[in-house]
């Protein structure tokens, strides 16, 4: 090319085209940050959450993209944030975007940044407690619907973005009620998406049925008595017996994980919460006294496919049996089926549309998606899936420690702006989904 006057001014245009664009681009990704981490800077942390603020907030949002918004209190100080996008056909039945706006607390002191401020650090990782869990799920959803409304994308299925309270203290002021409500009913709900996990590596991870905790206390009574004497059947020996007996099936079920033969949410899982025994007194717990009363806390979580009826026995027969002067109660115990007894999951295969929509958004957006799971813990998703409603666990979250409830959470910058493509895509098959006019909602046959 002959550097001429008229090539060098192509040049100098092109580049500056150039320069605009990456400038335009960039400030977009800052205001997409930024909003990001004014939500997370909102202090929905129990067990004083300010829901106040972060219903401001999302309102805020709300109105800004022209969605319609609703404020409910199933329980009064707890409420629950209703988004609409009108679809172009209401006999579609609708879809429902799910989140939940309180966090668990944080230890200030065990962060590297404060839990709150939301802080960027020099490589782009966003520190804040609900950065994963789930902040980051609700702001996305409100970004990716920011983005289709700018390309003038028209739902023919009505969309919902909801942003429930007290998901992280069991739902049942929110989501439980929420599901059972007249207001609920009237969605004409299809399908759910609610939280994930993060995945380690770069595929993402979706999840169709969760466990079910079953927190149990065991307790052992005996007879009192000087600490020099050995006794036979005493609370303390009883329930050390029990605790080596749960011990033993919790490696046995961590086993099948350790060899590849499970997943987390396959197994049983079993974790001693508490172990409360001793006499105390005004200098310490009194070492020449064996203890009339000793007792345990467990968290144990339950997949769907496991046999309940043979871990009922094993708790009454072998950690718990009144032979040994134990008894135990169970302070929380959520079933992990249906009212016919069925397993609650949602179905993965041919008969459920909404799973293949899904993973076929996610690879059209550039992204990769495992095999589905079990979820490990709990979420407000069981409360739909308990009505039959395709329920889909999903946080876009690639490359990334899983680091809920735990110390420096964090997100990173990168897999965020990611993260809100993936739910474009998804939010755009979902809500466009017709099946040749046929009503397009498959509760499944728990």
């Amino acid at each position: 090319m002959v550097f001429n006057h008229q090539n060098i001014l192509l040049i100098s245009f092109l580049l500056t085209i150039t320069t605009t664009l990456t400038y335009v681009k960039a400030s977009e990704e800052s205001n997409i940050i930024s909003r990001f981490q004014q939500y997370l800077q909102t202090r929905t942390d129990h067990p004083t959450p300010n829901y106040t603020q972060s219903t401001n907030f999302l309102t805020t949002q709300a109105n800004s993209l022209s969605l319609q918004s609703q404020t409910i209190e199933f329980v009064s100080g707890k409420p629950l944030i209703l988004l609409k996008w009108t679809g172009t056909n209401s006999n579609l039945p609708s879809i429902m975007l799910y989140s939940h706006t309180d966090v668990v607390p944080a230890e200030h002191d065990k962060w590297d940044h404060h839990p709150f401020e939301a802080h960027v650090d020099d490589e782009g990782r966003i520190y804040a407690r609900g950065s994963q869990d789930m902040k980051c799920v609700g702001m996305q959803y409100l970004e990716a619907v920011r983005n289709l409304k700018g390309w003038d994308f028209q739902p023919k299925r009505t969309v919902y973005l909801v942003f429930a309270p007290d998901e992280e203290v069991g739902g049942h002021d929110g989501a439980e009620k929420f599901s059972l409500s007249k207001v609920f009913q009237e969605l004409n709900v299809g399908v759910v998406l609610d939280e994930g996990l993060a995945s380690p590596d770069e595929h993402y991870r979706a999840f169709y049925g969760e466990r079910s905790p079953w927190w149990l206390v065991i307790k052992a009574v005996g007879a009192p008595g000087h600490g020099s004497k050995l006794y036979d059947n005493s609370a303390m020996e009883n329930l050390w017996k029990s605790i080596e007996n749960i011990q033993r099936y919790r490696a046995s079920q961590f086993d099948l994980i350790k060899a590849g033969l499970k997943a987390d949410g396959d197994v049983v899982s079993i974790n001693m919460a508490f172990l409360k025994a001793g006499t105390p007194s005004p200098t310490g717990f009194v070492m020449n006294l064996q203890p009339s009363e000793a007792e345990a806390g467990f968290d144990i979580r339950v997949p769907p496919t496991a046999d309940t009826k043979s871990l009922e026995r094993r708790i009454a027969e072998e950690w718990a049996p009144t032979s040994r002067n134990m008894s135990f109660t169970f302070k929380e115990k959520i079933s992990v089926h249906d009212a016919s007894g069925k397993p609650v999951f949602t179905k993965t295969d041919s008969s459920n549309p909404w799973w293949a929509l899904l993973k076929n958004a996610v690879e059209e957006a550039g992204g990769k998606i495992r095999k589905p799971e079990v979820f490990p813990a709990s979420t407000d998703g069981r409360f739909f899936r308990n009505l039959g409603l395709p329920t889909i666990g999903f946080s876009p979250m690639a490359n990334t420690p899983i680091l809920l409830h735990d110390h420096n959470e964090y997100l990173h910058k990168s897999e965020y702006l990611k993260g809100i493509k993936i739910y474009e895509s998804i939010i755009k098959a979902y809500a466009s989904f017709d099946e040749h006019g046929r009503d397009a909602r498959s509760k499944d046959e728990l």
